[in-house]
């Protein structure tokens, strides 16, 4: 029996400390480690213990940082792709993923078990990718539809000791509602997090705001909070304002300028700069005033989550 989940009745960074989580797990691991992800999935670590001490080390870099920063951590398990499409492409049979899934909330739970006592609190999140490209999806499921598909994935979460789900990478409203009310019909929060294009607008060129309000009224406030990620602030400082921004908690931009088709076609790691970045999401401070949850996406590794952390203003 797997332990109980610690923080799923009242998540911890509903408040006011701030918490690091990680950057840019898959990026890291292929052009910077030098390891194969077939389908960028990085959930095939998980497959033997090479594998696994390789995701170990990822993962403590980040929290060697939240513990000289004093801040709390959100563990994303490595399963952005360990979903019923992704697995099946890579040869996985749904219950091969599902041990998958439980393999990684596992090593998350070994994690937070050596780290609690210096680092608190540790939050553990099962990471839930979109059901097509994460960049420019050919298929959009219907709400219905994407409740259905991710249903078997946020099952395997919630009997284990995950305290949330947190959806990364969604490109359309219409996966988040069902991504929220897979989760809330399961017992378990979510965190719903948005990719955004140079517009600042969804993929599917909808607003960011009225994303974000469509998918509380459909769920009737489901999600605990909602993130941005897999874009650079350039892309969306200009839009944010209002009071539907007090609903963003997490930010995990990424390390590169360039548009998501530039990215896709490019063949070198951009990890731009990572002071910069640093300072770009210090001067969000004001825009986003409930912002607490601080990593990274694309491109970016530990140095940019350590300037991040740098230059975060924090209460005295």
């Amino acid at each position: 029996m797997s332990p109980a989940p610690r923080y799923r009745a009242d998540l911890p960074q509903l408040g006011d400390e701030l918490f690091l989580t990680d950057g840019g797990l898959e990026t890291t691991m292929i052009f910077l480690r030098g390891i194969d992800l077939p389908e960028f999935s990085a959930f095939d670590l998980l497959k033997d213990d090479e594998g696994i001490e390789e995701l170990r080390r990822y993962y403590v870099s980040y929290l060697e940082l939240a513990k000289e920063h004093d801040a709390g951590f959100v563990l994303e398990s490595p399963t952005w792709r360990a979903s019923p499409r992704w697995g099946e492409a890579i040869g996985y049979s749904a219950a091969e993923l599902d041990g998958a899934n439980r393999r990684a909330i596992t090593l998350m739970g070994e994690l937070r078990d050596r780290y609690e006592d210096d680092v608190s609190p540790i939050v553990i999140s099962g990471n839930v990718g979109p059901q097509d490209d994460g960049y420019d999806p050919e298929v959009r499921l219907s709400a219905d539809q994407a409740a259905d598909y991710h249903s078997a994935q946020i099952g395997s979460f919630a009997d284990t000791e995950a305290d949330m789900v947190g959806a990364l990478t969604l490109t359309y409203v219409e996966e988040a509602i069902g991504v929220a009310s897979a989760a809330r019909d399961a017992g378990i929060p979510s965190a719903i997090s948005f990719t955004l294009e140079t517009d600042g607008r969804l993929p599917s060129g909808q607003p960011l705001s009225e994303a974000i309000l469509e998918t509380d009224a459909a769920t009737a406030g489901a999600p605990a909070y909602y993130m941005i990620n897999c874009a650079h602030p350039t892309h969306f400082e200009s839009v944010l304002g209002g009071s539907w921004t007090t609903r963003i908690r997490g930010l995990r931009a990424n390390a590169s300028t360039k548009s998501h088709a530039e990215l896709d076609e490019a063949t070198e790691l951009d990890d731009g700069d990572p002071v910069d970045l640093g300072q770009r999401y210090a001067g969000l401070r004001e825009r986003l005033p409930e912002l607490n949850v601080l990593g990274g996406c694309c491109g970016t590794d530990d140095r940019h989550v350590a300037s991040i952390c740098g230059a975060w203003p924090r209460s005295s």
